[in-house]
Parts: structure tokens; C-alpha cells; sequence
């Protein structure tokens, strides 16, 4: 495992000891209803409603001003731009555990749960990648504004904490909450590649993991989503429990989003079905090690990805 090096790499692994010490010295019930609504704002409503099935996948459609909102929200979780997250989440698409793929399963559970940023965020968000998997965004004034004043929102958002709850709240508003809501995204990026069980048969390493989807607002049936990318139900079985789909049902019966996508009946019932509750839940054996390299499991060839 190599050292990490990169000074963004090296704030996330600070952040997780100043949250620790935050959670520690600070617990109180306040704080913890706090951190759950900021996750449900940043975590659900910015990442994986706007970030991810708005943006990245088109899903369905909104109003500017809605879809604009939830790129702030998304924003303010803390993981990037929507130029460069929706350019990452496409690559990942396009490369599915294999080279390319910025956080290949393949080289194992760390590597694509946390150890990809150190040496492989960068290579992924150059000016030419920006271009050639976020042109949509690229070309947008509104976005490429908030990309130049992401450091700017940033601050404005750990003032806002600092003034409504001093340090306390920057500790909270800020580090814990980060640390909280990186993981929801990283653990669909690892242990959806990991445990559970595959569905569908999409060529690549992605399953469907019951516990993930518990902690990542229902991203984790992560096969049944790379199966059917622009999908805007994750959870197709009446079982699989879908937050954010529910949010969406919830904006259509409202008029505010419209051409909701989703697969056919058909599509949905070619799906397999997972062999008992252990598997469902992802609590089955593992199908990667912890550390591994992409020469020794690497995926069938001749297998095409979904994209």
C-alpha cells in the first residue's frame, strides 16, 4: 500500500481524526439530528438525487432552478464540483472495473473505497476529461461559476456553521458531516462491487448489497443501477427500499420533475433473484480481497460494460 501524498488525501485522513475527536468531546442529541439532516440534504438531495441520478445520469428532468439547487447542495457535501463528479461517475461507467475505471474494484476493496484519490482523482479530471465525459456541464455558464467559486461556497458554508454554533459547529458542520457523507459515496464505489449479489449480468464487478444501501440513502443496489444507468428507480424489487426514489415520486406527483425514466417490466423481471437473505443483505463472503492488483483479478474478457 503506498504512502499517501497528495495534500487533499491528507486532509481527508486529518478530517477522520478531528470528526473522532469532535464526537468524543461535543455528543450531544443536537448535534446528532443535525448531522442526519445535513446527510439527508447533502447526502440524498445533492449527491444521489442531484449529483448523481439528475446530472450524471438524466434520470429525469427538472426546472433550472431545481436542478441548480440541488448542484449546490451536492456542492456542499464536499466532494467536488458537479463538473468534475459527474466526469468521474462517467468514466466509472465507461470503464467499469477495468483500466480507466478511477476506482477500479479490481485492484481491491481500499483501493475503491478510499485509496483512488490519492494517485487517481487527478488524471481523471483534467481539462481534456472535463471536456470529453461533462460536456453538458462544461458548457454551462452556471456551472463552470460555481467550479470557480467552489472555494468560496466552501468557506461561506464553514462561517455559517462557525455563526450559528462557533467551533462546535464547524466541527460538526464540517468535519463530521464529511466524514459521514464520503463514506455513504465510497462504500457504493467498494462494498457495491464487493458483497451482495449480481442481478443482472452487466460485465462488471457491481452488486446488489443490501447494508450499503442502508447507509447510502439506497445507493447500494449498485447492479441493478449499472444495468439500468439512467434508471431513476434504483430499488427494482418491491423489497429494495429506494429513499431517493421516493423523492422523486414524491417531486412528480408535485409537477416539478417530468420524463422519469425507468426499465420495462420485462427488463425488470429478467433479474435474478438473490439465494436467501445473507446474500440480499450483502452479508455473504466477499468477492474481493482487501488489497489486491488488477493483474491478479482482473474480470472475463470479451465481457462488454454498460455505459
Amino acid at each position: 500500500m503506498k504512502i499517501p501524498t497528495r495534500p487533499h488525501y491528507l486532509f481527508l485522513i486529518v478530517s477522520h481524526g478531528i470528526a473522532l475527536w469532535a464526537i468524543w468531546m461535543h455528543l450531544s442529541l443536537l448535534a446528532v439530528l443535525a448531522l442526519l439532516l445535513m446527510h439527508f440534504m447533502f447526502g440524498c438531495l445533492g449527491i444521489t438525487l442531484g449529483y448523481h441520478r439528475l446530472l450524471t445520469h438524466r434520470a429525469f428532468e427538472a426546472p433550472r432552478w431545481l436542478e441548480r439547487s440541488l448542484a449546490v447542495l451536492g456542492l456542499l457535501a464536499l466532494q467536488g464540483d458537479p463538473i468534475e463528479w459527474t466526469a468521474v461517475h462517467r468514466q466509472h461507467h465507461r470503464f467499469s472495473d477495468r483500466e480507466g475505471d478511477p476506482h477500479n474494484a479490481s485492484r481491491g476493496f481500499w483501493f475503491s473505497h478510499m485509496s483512488w484519490i490519492d494517485q487517481h482523482y487527478f488524471p481523471c479530471v483534467t481539462q481534456d476529461r472535463l471536456k470529453k465525459y461533462s460536456p453538458d456541464l462544461q458548457n454551462d455558464p452556471f456551472y463552470r461559476g460555481i467550479r470557480l467559486c467552489y472555494p468560496v461556497i466552501v468557506a461561506a458554508w464553514i462561517l455559517f456553521c462557525w455563526f450559528l454554533a462557533g467551533w462546535t459547529g464547524v466541527l460538526w458542520g464540517v468535519f463530521v458531516r464529511l466524514v459521514f457523507t464520503v463514506h455513504m459515496t465510497w462504500f457504493v464505489n467498494s462494498a457495491g462491487h464487493c458483497f451482495g449479489f449480481q442481478a443482472y449480468d452487466t460485465g462488471d464487478r457491481s452488486t446488489n448489497c443490501g447494508w450499503t444501501a442502508l447507509v447510502s440513502f439506497v445507493e447500494g443496489w449498485h447492479n441493478n443501477h449499472h444495468a439500468f444507468p439512467s434508471s431513476a428507480r434504483h430499488g427494482l424489487r418491491w423489497w429494495q427500499l429506494d429513499m431517493t426514489w421516493m423523492v422523486i415520486r414524491l417531486l412528480e406527483r408535485a409537477g416539478l420533475v417530468s420524463n422519469v425514466k425507468l426499465p420495462s417490466e420485462q427488463q425488470t423481471r429478467e433479474g435474478r433473484k438473490p439465494d436467501g437473505w445473507r446474500e440480499a443483505l450483502g452479508l455473504s463472503r466477499p468477492r474481493l480481497p482487501l488489497f489486491a492488483s488488477e493483474e491478479q483479478i482482473k474480470l472475463p474478457a470479451g465481457k462488454e460494460v454498460r455505459s
